[in-house]
C-alpha cells in the first residue's frame, strides 16, 4: 500500500476554502510543521496585506518555513516560536486573529483546556477555529488508534470551551474537519 503525502493526504487550499479565509485577514497555524503546508496556502488567501503566523515549538521547523518564505519573497508570513500548551505561550496580540488552525489536533495537544484558552485569547470576536484530525479506523499509518480522538469527542470538548460549532467536513481520505466560531 502506498501512503499518500502532501496534497493527496490533505489539500490545504481546499480545506482553507471551507473556512472563509480571505484577503487582509490574520491567520495562525498552531503546529505549523516542517513543510508549512497550511502556512503557504494561507499566504495566498490573505494576500500581501494579510498576515499569516507560523507557530511551532520546534525551532528547526520554523527555520525551514522561514527559509522557504524568504526564498519565495513572502512578506506576509511571520514566524512565531511559541507553546500553545502554555497560557500566554504564543506571542501574538490578543483578539487579533480571524482564523486559527490546528492540524492533527489530538497528536499536538496534551493540555486541551489550556490550548483552547490560548486560542480564545488570540481570536477576534467571531474568529474561527479549524480542527483537522485523523479519523479513527485508518491506523495503517499515522498515529496509533489510542492517540486518535473521536470527532464527536473533539466537537464536545471544543463546545464546552465556549466555541460554537459551525460545520464538519471531510478533510481528506484519512481526516475529518471541524469548524467553530468564537462566541
Amino acid at each position: 500500500m502506498s501512503i499518500p503525502t502532501g496534497r493527496a493526504l490533505l489539500d490545504p487550499y481546499a480545506i482553507l476554502l471551507t473556512t472563509g479565509l480571505d484577503l487582509h485577514m490574520h491567520y495562525a497555524d498552531f503546529g505549523a510543521g516542517t513543510l508549512g503546508h497550511f502556512v503557504f496556502a494561507a499566504s495566498d488567501f490573505v494576500g500581501p496585506n494579510g498576515r499569516v503566523y507560523a507557530v511551532d515549538i520546534l525551532k528547526s521547523v520554523l527555520e525551514s518555513i522561514e527559509g522557504r518564505a524568504r526564498a519565495e519573497q513572502l512578506t506576509n508570513i511571520t514566524i512565531i516560536w511559541g507553546d500553545c500548551e502554555r497560557e500566554g505561550g504564543v506571542k501574538i496580540p490578543p483578539d487579533s486573529l480571524d482564523l486559527i488552525s490546528m492540524v492533527n489536533f489530538s497528536v499536538l495537544t496534551h493540555q486541551n483546556s489550556v490550548v483552547l484558552s490560548e486560542v480564545s485569547r488570540l481570536l477576534k470576536q467571531h474568529g474561527k477555529l479549524l480542527i483537522v484530525d485523523w479519523k479513527p479506523g485508518s491506523e495503517s499509518f499515522g498515529p496509533p488508534a489510542n492517540k486518535r480522538l473521536d470527532q464527536t469527542h473533539v466537537q464536545t470538548m471544543i463546545e464546552e470551551a465556549g466555541f460554537h460549532f459551525l460545520k464538519t467536513f471531510i478533510a481528506g481520505p484519512y481526516h475529518f474537519g471541524l469548524l467553530f466560531i468564537k462566541s
